[in-house]
């Protein structure tokens, strides 16, 4: 049986942004440096409110003359409008892919190679008239593919790829911590840096100005950072995301996304110390919650 697996992100789908002004127009506006992405590189981003909140999260490829942005399908719409807010006069046309392309996740050991691809986070290659690439948070988590609605399934299969349900991906992504957009990331709420975008390379801290990227500054360099978002071991029924996290009796964070005994959650730095030097969980109404600090992480 294969150990190579795919499934069908329909939670994301695809932007498109093209002319002479593409990178030009995108630098200003998301966290990462979009100078980097070619047709080997991909990388993953944040677009932000100007006080530095998150908005989207987002990956841009390289295909052609054309820049792909693999966003959340749902809101991919409010994400559109916001950009066109910003083109003004820059020579940039934006587009809504979302009928033209399926994104896909291919996991498990080796997932580069058929597509000849080295196990190094974002690393791309042009296949099957799209883009593979080595997700760029983290080579743990497979690849990503933006392929022609129609022909991905077919484009895995033929790779040696079995289809799986989003559920085994999703607990591959809960394992090693990574967020998930707005279902871990609330919307105008959530700073990167207790999200893990710095570790996961989601900002390029040399690339200049833009928009939200004071308040990112200031809570890098003044050491702002009280809660992060990590991994936790559920004993007993899987909190709702939003649910309250406690510890003596004081709040301590929220539970974000989560299945099978495996779950995000936003805690305080101190409280998740303090529970791991008492031997004791963090209690999430009647579930009981251990917080792991993933190898990637620097906290």
């Amino acid at each position: 049986m294969s150990a190579l697996h795919f499934t069908v992100l329909d939670g994301r789908s695809i932007l498109t942004v093209a002319g002479p002004d593409r990178r030009a127009f995108l630098q200003g506006l998301v966290s990462n440096d979009v100078e980097r992405v070619a047709s080997d590189r991909a990388i993953h981003a944040a677009f932000l409110t100007p006080q530095g909140k998150f908005l989207h999260d987002l990956f841009i490829v390289e295909l052609g003359e054309t820049l792909l942005l693999d966003v959340e399908a749902g809101r991919r719409a409010d994400l559109l409008k916001r950009l066109s807010m910003y083109r003004l006069r820059s020579k940039v046309t934006l587009g809504d892919g979302g009928d033209d392309w399926t994104v896909l996740a291919l996991f498990g050991p080796g997932a580069g190679r058929p597509f000849g691809l080295a196990e190094e986070a974002g690393a791309a290659s042009e296949t099957a008239g799209g883009v593979a690439y080595v997700d760029p948070r983290l080579a743990a988590l497979g690849l990503r593919a933006v392929l022609p609605r129609g022909e991905a399934e077919k484009a895995a299969q033929a790779r040696g790829f079995v289809e799986a349900p989003f559920a085994e991906y999703d607990r591959l992504r809960l394992a090693q911590g990574v967020p998930d957009g707005s279902r871990d990331l609330p919307i105008e709420k959530a700073i990167l840096l207790e999200s893990g975008f710095d570790e996961l390379n989601g900002i390029d801290w040399k690339k200049g100005c833009y928009m939200g990227q004071e308040l990112t500054a200031r809570t890098k360099y003044r050491g702002l950072v009280r809660k992060r978002l990590m991994p936790v071991a559920i004993d007993g029924p899987m909190p709702e995301p939003g649910t309250p996290l406690t510890f003596d009796g004081k709040d301590v964070g929220e539970m974000r996304s989560g299945q099978d005994g495996l779950g995000l959650a936003l805690v305080r730095l101190e409280a998740a110390e303090a529970a791991t030097a008492a031997g004791r969980p963090i209690e999430a109404g009647p579930a009981k919650l251990v917080p792991q600090r993933p190898d990637w992480a620097r906290f």
